[in-house]
């Protein structure tokens, strides 16, 4: 079992560029980036040396778990994808942390992160999930990113839901290609969400199938300079915003004029029933007379 530790970055010649008159512990505390992608790593041992730390690269590792980096205060970037993660631990000393890369892994439920503040990038595409298992994300973790996450990428993890990331009011990148999402009006009430959205990818979506699919996200999206990798020009997206427009203004004329078809009817009925019966009339006759419906409200029922 290969454990990262500070003898396995004396050994890297890579890393351990001893600097004139720096001892080993003074030049560990130097370090900023360390670089230990594709080495067999199953474990982080103590690193707490290294306090000045900021960029950790341990991507196409065998990692399993998250461990002993709270020491790491000072990390911005964390890059742990393609590794054998199932849950995501211990990373809540870690505030100054914004960009996180945990796809690839086998990670079913996207938790623990209610104290990442900072964090402006979450990378959790391709979860080898067991058949049928999609990915989820606790509701805690969705309010505690909601005023920071600006980057989402949950590509391919039969998701088939995404109502619960409506919080996340500050995204400007969303990617969730190659999952299970049909609803087109479910889509454009979480969209109607995030004003500051400019790129997004949902290519490979059954959603994608539908009927005017593209127009009605660009017109819920009016900041989306591209989608699905196809770029909206200012004339596409002006056109399709006034269309709507105008369809919504002609349907709330036909409302309107419906509304006032029925009014006479309404008016007359009550009159008429609430007037003194005149001598020569009877309640009988009066139930049995009804006002002539206007035939502009005859026009209007086939419509």
């Amino acid at each position: 079992m290969v454990h990262l530790t500070v003898d396995l970055i004396a050994k890297s010649r890579k890393h351990f560029k001893k600097k004139r008159g720096l001892s080993f512990p003074e030049y560990l505390k130097t370090l900023t980036h360390l670089h230990f992608s594709n080495k067999n790593i199953e474990h982080i041992g103590d690193l707490s040396m290294c306090t000045n730390l900021t960029v950790l690269y341990l991507y196409d590792n065998n990692i399993t778990y998250i461990g002993n980096l709270s020491f790491a205060s000072n990390l911005t970037h964390l890059y742990m994808q393609n590794n054998s993660i199932t849950h995501v631990d211990n990373l809540h000393n870690l505030q100054n942390l914004s960009k996180l890369y945990l796809g690839g892994n086998r990670i079913a439920v996207v938790e623990g992160l209610e104290q990442l503040h900072q964090l402006k990038e979450l990378h959790v595409e391709n979860q080898r999930l067991t058949p049928g298992e999609k990915l989820l994300f606790d509701p805690r973790t969705l309010d505690s990113l909601a005023e920071s996450l600006c980057v989402l990428n949950i590509n391919n993890n039969n998701i088939d839901d995404i109502r619960d990331l409506a919080v996340l009011k500050e995204l400007q990148h969303f990617s969730a290609a190659d999952n299970k999402l049909c609803s087109i009006e479910e889509l454009e009430d979480v969209f109607s969400h995030w004003p500051r959205l400019f790129l997004m990818d949902l290519s490979g979506n059954p959603v994608c199938k539908n009927l005017k699919y593209r127009d009605r996200l660009i017109t819920v999206c009016t900041s989306l300079e591209a989608l699905d990798g196809r770029e909206i020009n200012d004339l596409t997206r002006e056109f399709l915003i006034n269309w709507k427009a105008s369809r919504e203004a002609k349907k709330k004329k036909i409302i309107s004029m419906m509304s006032g078809a029925l009014i006479p009817y309404s008016l007359t009925n009550e009159f008429n029933m609430g007037q003194d019966l005149q001598p020569g009339h009877s309640h009988a006759n009066m139930q049995r007379w009804k006002p002539q419906q206007s035939l502009r409200t005859e026009k209007f029922q086939f419509l």
